[in-house]
């Protein structure tokens, strides 16, 4: 008998270690180089960008559940320095779950609303349409991965090459779209306000905005383009300030498509039915039906009313 249950001990033991390297494969996380010391991290949600400076790592978005530890894993072959500091763009849990599995001495910060929303975000989802249940992901954990401090408008972090400068420019993906920028490096990471070039999701249940994104957008680029060369996407390649500048026009274009739509007696159905990615945007991604119906429903309630960030 204790023959028997020493091995079905050691079948369990087998069966984890099996789950466990099969779960770590799946985790597959690549490595983008941009410069010396700093890269970006692909697969598992949002892209990651891991900035090594003098003292330590600084982490912007951290991906879905389970997502935390094969960041940190890909972190350890890079460099040996600890990370110390996380920053999340927004609240999305393709970009913050990961905190979860973050050491508690790390510095998380994020832009306030990112905050106010990550304390009520929906675990394992960016839908914006689904119920918020009763517990979410950090709530789940003891509160471990929420943000420590937050910023406003603007904040600076460590000086000369190590410098990082975390910027909200309002509303558009949500509420708390955060930018940070590595002034010595000309590279900034723009989160899912500029996911790719693409047709954007607008979370209204997160403070997003069809009407405003454009405006966000312009401000951004008013503000970094004689800053920064790069722009890291919050789920493509990387982008350039003329790409952004396009994005603006295209987000700007779409509103304004809706809008006329409205004010000739259409229907959001018949807006959105009949809206078409315009020819001239090369290379933009497939229109998403979904998408489309929740921005142009979206669009239709800014239409008449003004908004503000």
């Amino acid at each position: 008998m204790k023959r028997i249950t020493v091995l079905a001990g050691l079948l369990v033991v087998f069966a984890l270690s099996i789950a466990l390297t099969a779960q770590q494969q799946a985790n597959k996380v690549d490595v983008q180089k941009l410069k010396d010391n700093l890269f970006v991290l692909v697969g598992g949600g949002g892209n990651t960008a891991v900035f090594v400076t003098t003292n330590g790592v600084v982490v912007v978005d951290a991906k879905n559940p389970g997502w935390g530890t094969p960041v940190l894993n890909k972190i350890k072959e890079l460099t040996n320095k600890p990370v110390t500091t996380l920053i999340n763009t927004h609240t999305h849990g393709d970009h913050v779950s990961g905190n979860v599995e973050f050491p508690t001495t790390v510095d998380i910060i994020v832009q306030e609303n990112t905050k106010t929303n990550m304390m009520k975000m929906i675990p394992n989802s960016t839908a914006p349409d689904q119920a918020v249940p009763a517990q979410t992901i950090f709530q789940q954990n003891g509160g471990k991965g929420l943000p420590k401090r937050t910023f406003k408008d603007k904040m600076t972090l460590f000086k000369g090459p190590d410098e990082v400068d975390l910027y909200y420019f309002g509303r558009g993906h949500t509420n708390g779209d955060a930018w940070v920028l590595f002034p010595a490096l000309r590279v900034v990471h723009a989160g899912d306000i500029f996911s790719g070039k693409n047709l954007p999701l607008l979370d209204a249940n997160n403070g997003g905005s069809a009407a405003l994104i454009a405006d966000s957008l312009e401000k951004g680029y008013n503000a970094l383009n004689k800053a920064a060369d790069t722009i890291i996407t919050g789920h493509s390649n990387q982008m350039t300030m003329a790409d952004l500048k396009e994005y603006i026009a295209f987000n700007r274009e779409f509103f304004n498509d809706v809008r006329n739509g409205k004010k000739a007696g259409k229907s959001s159905d018949d807006v959105a039915g009949s809206w078409k990615m315009p020819a001239k945007y090369t290379g933009y991604a497939a229109v998403d039906a979904n998408r489309l119906k929740n921005n142009v429903k979206l669009a239709f309630a800014e239409a008449d009313k003004a908004a503000s960030n």
